[in-house]
């Protein structure tokens, strides 16, 4: 179960922290348990591996185009390749020095519910403001937007993708859609940058995690990592999360890249505002 909301929700702008909390809360799942913490790690490696799975063909042609671009207009830092990396640099820096206030708000599911609503009501308002340009329609015009993407433009999105990492709830691919759009970009265009630019951030933040999971303490008479003590049913679990987490990511990324063709992101922000009205409601009476 797990491993398929991690799946649906991780690229889609509704945020799968807030999604996975939830779902924990109501599963009666101890987050303090170390398995736990490995296994929200996993399934997120797991959805994070179908990215560059899915766009490599896009991704072997900005390598191969790499510095100069498909017309030899580009430099080393105006590729889109080197875009990519500048905005996860800006990404990058600020959550690493925000790692403290990020690692509390995890748990506040009275922050999460605000952020799924303020999210909602800035999604909802930016595609109503800037979803309806013409281009990027389908990918090869979106391919062409991204050539025509500036250093400024990376930055912004950049650093707008950081609100997401200190408020969970914001949704990495809603903050980087609506930046995007902002920015100038075509919905399929910002989807598209939001989804290359995640996979250096959540490829970093994720393995960030996993090598401080099971890297042991140096404190004395501190505990073992805990997966020092998982037995063949836990090892299963964890693969069964992780395959089932890819599976679902896989498809959702194809479904949602022509969803948001046709039809636009505002039936998500309406979700988000529900869902997030939902969860006050219940921490209230919980």
């Amino acid at each position: 179960m797990l491993g398929v909301i991690e799946g649906l929700t991780e690229f889609l702008p509704v945020s799968s922290t807030a999604h996975l909390r939830i779902a924990e809360a109501l599963l009666g799942v101890d987050l303090s348990d170390g398995y736990w913490k490995m296994f929200s790690i996993v399934i997120q490696l797991g959805a994070i591996l179908c990215l560059p799975i899915y766009f490599r063909q896009r991704i072997a042609n900005f390598i191969a185009t790499y510095p100069g671009g498909t017309k030899g207009d580009k430099t080393v830092f105006t590729h889109p390749l080197a875009l990519t990396m500048i905005a996860f640099v800006c990404t990058a820096g600020p959550s690493y020095a925000l790692t403290k206030v990020i690692g509390e708000n995890l748990e506040s599911l009275t922050l999460m519910a605000s952020a799924l609503i303020i999210g909602g009501i800035v999604m909802g308002i930016v595609d109503e403001i800037y979803g309806a340009r013409k281009g990027g329609t389908f990918e090869q015009a979106a391919a062409t937007e991204l050539e025509r993407m500036t250093v400024p433009q990376a930055i912004w999105i950049g650093l707008c993708q950081v609100l997401s990492a200190v408020f969970p709830g914001t949704s990495r691919s809603m903050s980087t859609i609506a930046a995007g759009q902002i920015a100038g970009l075509s919905r399929t265009a910002a989807l598209e940058f939001s989804f290359l630019l995640s996979i250096p951030t959540m490829a970093a933040a994720t393995g960030y995690d996993l090598l401080k999971f099971l890297r042991p303490s140096r404190k004395a008479g501190a505990p073992p990592p805990a997966h020092v003590h998982i037995d063949i049913h836990g090892w299963l679990v964890l693969a069964i999360g992780f395959a089932v987490s890819f599976a679902v990511a896989y498809v959702v990324v194809a479904w949602f890249m022509n969803w948001v063709r046709n039809r636009g992101l505002r039936p998500f922000a309406y979700y988000r505002l529900l869902l997030g009205a939902g969860l006050l409601v219940w921490l209230v009476f919980l």
